[in-house]
């Protein structure tokens, strides 16, 4: 019952409550720009979060996901430019739906489809959590390292094509990680006689930078073809009504199923989900001759995936504290900044975070159904803003939040020597997850590891004596063995090809 009253007490609470509306705007808003993902939209407000409560601004940032993945269909449906990632899959029947003059119907589909996957997502999040919780009583240092491993060995399955990128980038994200001062012994490192670097090098400044300012720099270098092919058409959404939702209800299944499989599964993802649920529904549809040229389901089912993610996707967040995601590792970065160590002790420390937590994520679903309602015509308009004012108008958010965080002008330099090698990491094609993968799960690594010597007289046994030590690090190879595997098979695939 403790859970249910810390539940509770979020949806009644004014704060949360603003912070779960203000946060589904903003998602839906900046998801319906096209080429601002969830998590650069996650970014961009997290700043403006450090004066919050944790609660309040953990609900926020997750309330921004929630948005950003219904936002996204909105361009993707009106004018076949889809918003986010994960709402590519929405444009093969979206768009076409619009052309025949149904778009509304389409934007009702969307919005009721994600907001029923939602709902069940959370659903299995909070049964989940609980159970994967109760393994904290097990964890010491040996197993809090070799998790935080487990979670580094993520990087080989995030970089496949690119295995040696994603590697190089996760030494230079764990040697950004040691900057400042030493956790067991308090020497200063790396610093070279700077008094701002005494703290480290925050994580937050790294994700503004290489997210948002790289994002920033990349549409400026693009050209700006006119009006973008933007359409002028204004479109009212239409819900669909509960006999059509019934005929749509195996569509509605596979992409909800599909997605909360998907979400905890690290590299995959909504886009990964939007795309399967979109296959395996046409192969088991009645009409399949339908896809591609206006299917009902064809929306549906990307739509259900890529929000039934949303909470899927924060159960290895949550109960282990690793990110399978730029957006989770965005949330990772919100919760470590305001103290929480997100983890297997983290519902028995803070079981009002977590429950209230899942309050808020209820309440985000439901302000996405209003607000999809609502925000229609102004996301249009955004929409429709020549790229400069864009640009120029979230660059100063990004400027303005940056600042209000320390009052800093050293801050200013970090996030943008971030931003430019973020821009040159997009040029050259290197992944940008295992960079961050590599700052925040850095310092837990290195403590625990060195914790875990000290306890042993520097005898490393005590990682393979340890059996959930020895299971997780076991993962972590078959992880990274998987991923060598592929890598040769990709070598061995281009080989044939140049000499065929």
């Amino acid at each position: 019952m403790d859970g249910l009253t810390y539940a509770l007490t979020a949806v009644t609470t004014p704060s949360t409550v603003l912070a779960a509306a203000g946060g589904v705007l903003w998602g839906i808003l900046g998801g319906a720009l096209p080429g601002l993902s969830p998590s650069i939209a996650m970014a961009l407000l997290l700043p403006f979060t450090f004066d919050m409560s944790p609660l309040a601004a953990i609900i926020m940032l997750t309330g921004v996901y929630i948005g950003a993945e219904y936002g996204g269909s909105i361009p993707a449906i009106l004018i076949r430019t889809p918003g986010t990632n994960a709402a590519a899959a929405t444009v093969i029947d979206g768009y076409t739906l619009h052309q025949q003059g149904r778009g509304g119907e389409a934007l009702g589909l969307s919005l009721v489809a994600g907001t029923i996957a939602g709902l069940v997502g959370l659903i299995c999040l909070v049964l989940l959590t609980a159970p994967l919780s109760a393994l904290a009583l097990y964890f010491k240092p040996p197993a809090y390292f070799a998790l935080a491993f487990l979670g580094l060995s993520i990087i080989a399955a995030l970089s496949e094509g690119s295995l040696v990128k994603g590697l190089i980038m996760g030494v230079i994200g764990l040697m950004v990680s040691t900057v400042g001062t030493d956790p067991l012994s308090g020497v200063t490192r790396f610093t070279f006689d700077e008094p701002d670097l005494l703290g480290g090098i925050d994580y937050i400044f790294v994700m503004l930078g290489v997210f948002a300012v790289a994002e920033l720099m990349s549409k400026v270098a693009e050209k700006d073809g006119g009006d973008g092919g933007i359409t002028k058409t204004v479109a009212r959404v239409k819900l669909p009504s509960l006999q059509k939702l019934w005929e749509l209800r195996r569509a509605q299944a596979i992409g909800t199923a599909v997605g909360i499989i998907e979400g905890p599964i690290p590299g995959a993802g909504g886009t990964v989900a939007a795309f399967l649920s979109y296959n395996e529904t046409k192969r088991w549809s009645k009409t399949p001759e339908k896809f591609g040229k206006g299917s009902e389901e064809g929306v549906v089912a990307p739509e259900a995936a890529n929000n039934a993610v949303t909470s899927s996707a924060l159960i290895p967040t949550l109960s282990f504290g690793i990110p399978g995601s730029n957006s989770m590792a965005i949330l990772l970065g919100g919760l470590l900044i305001h103290g929480i160590q997100p983890g297997p002790m983290l519902l028995s420390s803070r079981p009002d975070l977590v429950y209230g937590l899942f309050g808020g994520l209820f309440m985000s679903n439901i302000f996405m159904l209003i607000f999809g309602l609502l925000v229609l015509g102004p996301a249009i308009w955004l929409v429709n803003r020549p790229k400069p004012y864009l640009t120029a108008g979230i660059f100063m958010v990004v400027l303005s939040g940056i600042y209000v965080i320390n009052q800093s002008l050293f801050d200013f330099w970090i996030v943008l020597a971030a931003g430019i090698i973020g821009y040159g990491m997009r040029l050259l094609k290197f992944p940008v997850l295992p960079l961050i993968l590599g700052i925040v799960l850095g310092y837990m690594v290195e403590s625990n590891y060195r914790r875990s010597l000290l306890l042993t007289n520097g005898e490393h046994r005590v990682f393979f004596e340890n059996p959930l030590s020895l299971g997780l690090l076991i993962c972590a190879g078959l992880i990274i063995g998987m991923a060598i595997l592929s890598e040769i098979r990709r070598f061995r695939r281009s080989g044939v090809e140049v000499h065929g």
